[in-house]
């Protein structure tokens, strides 16, 4: 079967999600010692009743169970939707680990919106539905994102991103989450081929060749070149944002530190918020 891959440079085009809004870029930039620049972007708590929060639900939920599928999930269980959806889908509201996997998906998914919406790449979802244990972390490298050049032939100039991400939503001091999001961001030079052919599995089980295709051909990089960029991400409350502890970060052991951007975004309120919007995304299926 002859695969046609996407073309994904059309991508920034499409109209943001209206809940993107609340992420914005303060304009600051922190230097490390080495001379790395970390953009700060902030994460503004909307208030309860703005309606962007209402989509923002949505379609988060949709990551961990297709609204499709919902019925056919709980169907035998005696539970209601929003039974299901927090006692088998979404990472527990207050019993360990839920809570701290909770800012961690949390995190995650805020960024691959970044990364599809702001930065224009093709970003796949689903891994988070097919967790084994709602209480854990999905396996493999956090986000991937694709650029395609053109139709039906691979280029040179293609890039397949891969996303570190951490958090610290808690108001706590700052546990140097920039640092362990570069230090796994290192890892994924050698484990992106896992993770590649993971997101390759779901869509042969979709039958969709168009994104089979475009998979495949990020998986060869000798035989197909493409440029290989890396990112690491930290989502940290007001209380962990710590100017002077970012300011430590190394990057100098990272294999792909010429390719490596970094971001931080900050924010009061992100465990509540991040709570707010699985009580939502649960109550509103």
């Amino acid at each position: 079967m002859k695969h046609v891959f996407i073309a994904l440079r059309a991508r920034p085009t499409m109209t943001a999600p209206a809940y993107l809004k609340l992420l914005t870029n303060t304009g600051k930039v922190v230097q490390t010692d080495e001379g790395q620049s970390v953009p700060i972007w902030e994460l503004t708590v909307p208030p309860s009743d703005d309606p962007c929060l209402k989509d923002w639900a949505t379609q988060f939920r949709q990551n961990y169970c297709p609204d499709s599928d919902i019925d056919a999930l709980r169907d035998g269980t005696g539970l209601t939707r929003s039974q299901y959806l927090l006692d088998f889908a979404f990472p527990d509201e207050k019993v360990a680990p839920g809570p701290s996997i909770r800012a961690g998906d949390f995190a995650e998914l805020l960024i691959s919106d970044y990364v599809e919406h702001v930065l224009g790449y093709w970003v796949p979802r689903g891994k988070y539905s097919e967790k084994e244990s709602r209480n854990e972390s999905a396996k493999g490298v956090d986000i991937l994102g694709f650029k395609v050049a053109s139709l039906g032939k691979a280029d040179p100039s293609d890039e397949l991103l891969t996303y570190e991400v951490k958090a610290q939503l808690s108001e706590t001091s700052y546990n140097a989450k920039l640092q362990e999001a570069i230090d796994h961001s290192h890892k994924d030079y050698l484990r992106a081929a896992i993770s590649l052919n993971a997101t390759k599995r779901r869509f042969i089980k979709g039958k969709d060749d168009n994104k089979i295709g475009l998979i495949a051909r990020f998986q060869n990089k000798n035989d197909r070149p493409f440029l290989y960029k890396s990112g690491a991400a930290t989502m940290l409350s007001t209380t962990a944002f710590d100017e002077k502890k970012l300011k430590s970060s190394t990057v100098v052991n990272h294999i792909n530190e010429k390719n490596l951007q970094l971001i931080v975004i900050k924010g009061s309120g992100l465990m509540a918020l991040a709570h707010a919007i699985y009580k939502r995304a649960a109550d509103e299926a």
